[in-house]
C-alpha cells in the first residue's frame, strides 16, 4: 500500500485478522510471500523495518511502573528520538493525557490505557501504523478526536492498517478494503471497486457488503 493510504482490515471473528497484523509487524513468520515496509525487508532488515513500524494491538501491553510520560521517554531513548522531550508535550496534549502524565498504568481507565498505547506508537512518528481495534475503551468523544488522529497521520504520508469491527470507523476513514474470511482473501480494493465488480451488491452500505460477502462462504473457493 502507498503513503497516505488508510486500508481497512475486515472480517468475521477468527478470519485470520490478527494473525495478519502480527506478521506485518514481524511477531510471527509469514508462510509465504514477503513483507516490506518503507522499503525495507522484514525478514532481511527487521531492525530498519521495524523502526518504521508502529504496531497498536487491542490489548494495551504497558509497563506496570512506568508513569505516562516513562513510557513515552522510554519509546523515546528505544527508537532514538532524539527530540523526544519536545514531542512528548504536544503528543499528550493531542490524546488528552497531559493531567495523567504522573499517572501510572493501574490508575488509568481502559480508554486511556488505549491512549498511552497509541501515544508510545505516535512518538517516534512511524511510516506505517497497524492498530487492531483503536477504540476499544473510549468513550464516544474519545472516538471522535482518535478518528481525527488516526486520520491526521495518514494526510501526514502514513500508511495505516487499521482492522476494526465497527464498520462505521472503516467506511469514515478508510481509502481500500481489505475483506478476509478463512484467511484468505475475498475482496480488495475502494469500497467502490468492489461493489462494481459485484453488481448484485449495487446501492448497499458497507455493513450489507460485509455480510453478503462473508455469509455462507466455502472456505477453499476464495482465493488465498
Amino acid at each position: 500500500m502507498n503513503s497516505g493510504e488508510v486500508l481497512g482490515l475486515v472480517g468475521p471473528n477468527g478470519a485470520g485478522k490478527t494473525t495478519t497484523l502480527r506478521a506485518i509487524a514481524g511477531i510471527i513468520a509469514p508462510t509465504r510471500g514477503t513483507i516490506a515496509i518503507a522499503g525495507h525487508q522484514l525478514a532481511s532488515e527487521p531492525v530498519a523495518a521495524k523502526q518504521q513500524l508502529a504496531f497498536i494491538p487491542d490489548e494495551p501491553q504497558l509497563f506496570e511502573y512506568l508513569t505516562v510520560e516513562e513510557h513515552l521517554r522510554f519509546v523515546g531513548r528505544l527508537y532514538g528520538v532524539a527530540d523526544a522531550p519536545a514531542r512528548i508535550p504536544p503528543l499528550l496534549a493531542e490524546l488528552e493525557l497531559s493531567e495523567k502524565h504522573r499517572a501510572l498504568p493501574t490508575e488509568l481507565s481502559r480508554g486511556m490505557r488505549q491512549k498511552l498505547a497509541i501515544a508510545c506508537g505516535l512518538l517516534h512518528e512511524p511510516a506505517a501504523l497497524i492498530l487492531d481495534e483503536p477504540l476499544t475503551g473510549l468513550d464516544p468523544a474519545g472516538m471522535r478526536r482518535m478518528r481525527e488522529t488516526i486520520a491526521a497521520r495518514a494526510r501526514g504520508g502514513a500508511a495505516v492498517i487499521l482492522s476494526s469491527h465497527l464498520l462505521h470507523l472503516v467506511e469514515e476513514l478508510c481509502t481500500k478494503l481489505l475483506v478476509i474470511h478463512h484467511g484468505r482473501t475475498i475482496a480488495y480494493g475502494a469500497f467502490d471497486e468492489i461493489v462494481a465488480e459485484r453488481p448484485q451488491l449495487a446501492g448497499r452500505g458497507l455493513e450489507e457488503v460485509f455480510l453478503a460477502l462473508t455469509s455462507d462462504l466455502d472456505p477453499t473457493s476464495r482465493q488465498p
